[in-house]
C-alpha cells in the first residue's frame, strides 16, 4: 500500500462528526477534483454518440466479477448512457459495438462494481488531511512520545493550516504502539508549543490530548467536572488535568474550539476527501454521523455539481434539533445531485482498543486510573437510547448504531425490541456498527430484529494483537466482528475500514476480511475467515442492500449503474498473501473515469 501523509490506518468506530465540527466537516482542495473532472469530461464518450442499443463503451480482455451469485464471471460489459447495458459473452457484446464505441481493453486487468462504503466519516477525513501525520509506523513515524513531538515541531514550522486556524491538530497517536505505552499529556505537548493551542486526536477519534493553551481555550480546568458519558483524566494526587480527555469530554472540548471555515473551505475539503475514496475503488461513500454543519455542507456541495460518488449522509439523531433536513428533497432513497439523507446514527459507547467500549466482561487490563473489574461505559441510560431509537423507527428512519462493547449491543436490541412491532423495525433495517464485541447468541437476535451487521474485520490487523494481549484476552479476542457467525445463521453482513479512523483503503478491508490475521502475523479467529468472494459481496452487493440501493448497485447486471472499478488482478485467483497488495488501477462513476492510477 502506498503510504500518504496524513492518512490513517485503523482503530475503532469514532464520532467523527463530533470531532471534525460542522466547520471542519468536508475535506479535499478544489485543484485536485477539479484536474479529476476535467480527465474525466475529456475520458468520457460524448453522450448520444452511439444509436440506441448500442454500447458507448465495451470493456473485455479481462476477469469481469459481477458478484451476482447466478452469473460469478462474464466474458465483456457493455456501458451506455451510464448504465450497464449488457454483461456475457465477447460475441454477445461485440454485437452491441458502434463506429462510437470505444473498447476498452483490460488486458488481464480485472473488472469489478464500484466498492461500496457501509461506514464511514466523509468529513472526518478532511480534518485527518491537514493535520499531522501522527500515526505509528509503518503508516507514519511515531512510535515514541519524542518523535511525535518532533513531528509537531515539524508540522508548527511547515503547515500552512497553524497559521490559517490559529492552531494545530495532529491525528493518529496510539498509545500502544508508542514506546511509553501511555497516551500524551499536556506536558508533553506543551514542551512542542506553550502558545499555539495543540490538539492531538488518537487514531480511535474517541481520545484526545490537549496542550495548556487548547486546555485553557476549551475551558477546562481543575474545577471541570467530567461530562456525562465523558473522563477529563486528572494529574496522580490532584484535580488538574493531565490534558487526556476521553468520549464526550474530548467531543465536548472540540466544539468548543474548532475553528469555523467558510463554506468554500469546507466545500474544498469534503473534495479533498472525496477524491482519496475514489483512489480506493469507491463510488458510493457515507458521512456518518453528521452534525447540521456537515449536512448543509455536503447540500452547497451538491448543488454546486461538486460531488462525483454519491454520498450518503446519516445525521447524529442527537444534534439535529427539528431536523427538518429529513423532511426537505435530500432526505428518501433517491440521490439529488449525487447526495441523499439515508436515516440518521445514534451513538451508544466508545472504543475497545481505547477501552471505553461497554463490556458484559471486564477488561484484561484496565486502563489509566480504573480498578480491577472496570467494563467500560455506555453514552446514554436505556430510556435515552430506547427513545431515540423509537423516534427513528416510528418515522420509517434507517437508524445506524454505533456499538462496540456487547453491553451497547445488549442495549441496542433492547431498544429494537422496545420501539414496537418487529415488522416496522424490520423495514428500516437498522444497522449495527462495528459489533467488535458481537457475541454468539446476540447474532439470532439481530436476525429476528433485522438488524444489518456492519462489522470491522480490517480491525484484526491493526489492533488485534492489542485485543488479544491487553483489551479482551485471548477467547474474546479471537471472535471480534465475528463474520463466521454470522454467516452460519444465513445472514448477510458488511465490511468497513470506518474512514478517517482506517485509511479508506477497499483492499485492505478485502484482505482482513478473507485472512484476520494481526501485525504481528497471528491469525485471529480462523472460524472467522470468509472466501474473497464473499469479502467481495460484503463490500459490494450486500452494502448495496443495506442503503436499499441493490437494485441499482453493488453488482455487474444489465440496468444498473454503471460504477466500475478496474484492479490490477484477480482477487479469487491471486496468491491469497497478495490480496492487500493489489491495486486500485481506475474508478468509474456511471461510465466517467474519475481516477486512474498514476
Amino acid at each position: 500500500m502506498k503510504k500518504r501523509q496524513f492518512l490513517t490506518t485503523a482503530a475503532s468506530g469514532t464520532a467523527w462528526a463530533a470531532v471534525a465540527s460542522s466547520a471542519l466537516l468536508s475535506a479535499c482542495t478544489t485543484a485536485a477534483v477539479g484536474e479529476s473532472q476535467t480527465q474525466s469530461q475529456a475520458q468520457a464518450p460524448a453522450q448520444g454518440a452511439t444509436r440506441p442499443g448500442q454500447a458507448e463503451q465495451i470493456y473485455f480482455g479481462g476477469p469481469i466479477l459481477t458478484m451476482n451469485d447466478a452469473q460469478r464471471q462474464v466474458q465483456a460489459l457493455a456501458v451506455a448512457g451510464g448504465l450497464i447495458l449488457a454483461v456475457g459473452t465477447r460475441d454477445e457484446i461485440f454485437a452491441l459495438r458502434g463506429t462510437e464505441t470505444r473498447m476498452v481493453d483490460l488486458q488481464g486487468h480485472t473488472l469489478i462494481p464500484g466498492f461500496v462504503d457501509p461506514h464511514s466519516h466523509l468529513g472526518g477525513v478532511g480534518l485527518q488531511a491537514i493535520s499531522a501525520n501522527l500515526l505509528p509506523p509503518p503508516d507514519g513515524r511515531n512510535a515514541s512520545i519524542a518523535q511525535l513531538q518532533q513531528t509537531l515541531r515539524e508540522y508548527l514550522k511547515t503547515s500552512p493550516e497553524v497559521k490559517s486556524l490559529g492552531m494545530a491538530f495532529g491525528f493518529g497517536y496510539d498509545d500502544s504502539q508508542l514506546k511509553e505505552q501511555r497516551h500524551p499529556t499536556r506536558a508533553d505537548l506543551d514542551a512542542v508549543s506553550k502558545t499555539v493551542p495543540i490538539v492531538a486526536i488518537h487514531q480511535s477519534g474517541h481520545f484526545g490530548a490537549l496542550n495548556s493553551a487548547a486546555l485553557a481555550k476549551a475551558g477546562i480546568g481543575a474545577a471541570t467536572p467530567n461530562p456525562e458519558g465523558g473522563v477529563i483524566r486528572r494529574k496522580k494526587g490532584s484535580n488538574q488535568p493531565d490534558g487526556v480527555l476521553e468520549e464526550n469530554a474530548f467531543f465536548h472540548s472540540l466544539a468548543k474550539i474548532m475553528p469555523r471555515l467558510t463554506q468554500e473551505q469546507s466545500i474544498q475539503w469534503l473534495e479533498k476527501a472525496q477524491q482519496l475514496y475514489l483512489q480506493f475503488g469507491y463510488t458510493t461513500v457515507q458521512d456518518g454521523r453528521a452534525d447540521p454543519g456537515a449536512v448543509a455542507t455536503a447540500i452547497a456541495a451538491a448543488e454546486a455539481g461538486r460531488l462525483l460518488v454519491d454520498v450518503v449522509s446519516y445525521p447524529d439523531i442527537l444534534q439535529m434539533g427539528e431536523g427538518a433536513f429529513m423532511r426537505g428533497p435530500y432526505y428518501g432513497r433517491s440521490y439529488k445531485h449525487n447526495l441523499r439523507i439515508g436515516g440518521v446514527k445514534l451513538t451508544l459507547d466508545g472504543s475497545p482498543q481505547g477501552k471505553t467500549a461497554w463490556l458484559t466482561q471486564p477488561y484484561l487490563v484496565p486502563p489509566h486510573g480504573q480498578k480491577p473489574g472496570y467494563r467500560g461505559y455506555g453514552a446514554l441510560s436505556d430510556a435515552q437510547a430506547n427513545a431515540q431509537v423509537a423516534k427513528a423507527i416510528s418515522n420509517g428512519w434507517q437508524i445506524l448504531v454505533h456499538a462496540n462493547g456487547d453491553a451497547a449491543i445488549d442495549q441496542f436490541i433492547r431498544a429494537v425490541r422496545a420501539s414496537g412491532p418487529v415488522d416496522k423495525a424490520r423495514a428500516v433495517r437498522p444497522v449495527l456498527i462495528h459489533g467488535q464485541t458481537l457475541r454468539r447468541d446476540q447474532i439470532p437476535q439481530l436476525k429476528e430484529l433485522g438488524i444489518v451487521p456492519s462489522l470491522f474485520p480490517m480491525h484484526t490487523f491493526y489492533w488485534g494483537d492489542w485485543h488479544r494481549d491487553s483489551v479482551l484476552g485471548n477467547e474474546r479476542a479471537q471472535n471480534i466482528s465475528p463474520t463466521g457467525w454470522v454467516l452460519q445463521q444465513g445472514m448477510r453482513f458488511t465490511s468497513h475500514h470506518d474512514a478517517p479512523v482506517a485509511l479508506p483503503s477497499s483492499l485492505r478491508v478485502l484482505d482482513a476480511t478473507v485472512h484476520r490475521t494481526t501485525r504481528s502475523g497471528k491469525l485471529l479467529g480462523a472460524e472467522h475467515r470468509v472466501s474473497p468472494w464473499v469479502a467481495l459481496q460484503a463490500q459490494t452487493i450486500w452494502s448495496a442492500w443495506q442503503y436499499f440501493e441493490e437494485e441499482r448497485k453493488g453488482s455487474l447486471e444489465a440496468g444498473k449503474l454503471a460504477d466500475l472499478v478496474i484492479l490490477s488482478d484477480n482477487p479469487l485467483t491471486v496468491e491469497r498473501h497478495q490480496l492487500a497488495h493489489l491495486k486500485v488501477l481506475e474508478t468509474i462513476k456511471q461510465g466517467r473515469s474519475l481516477y486512474r492510477a498514476p
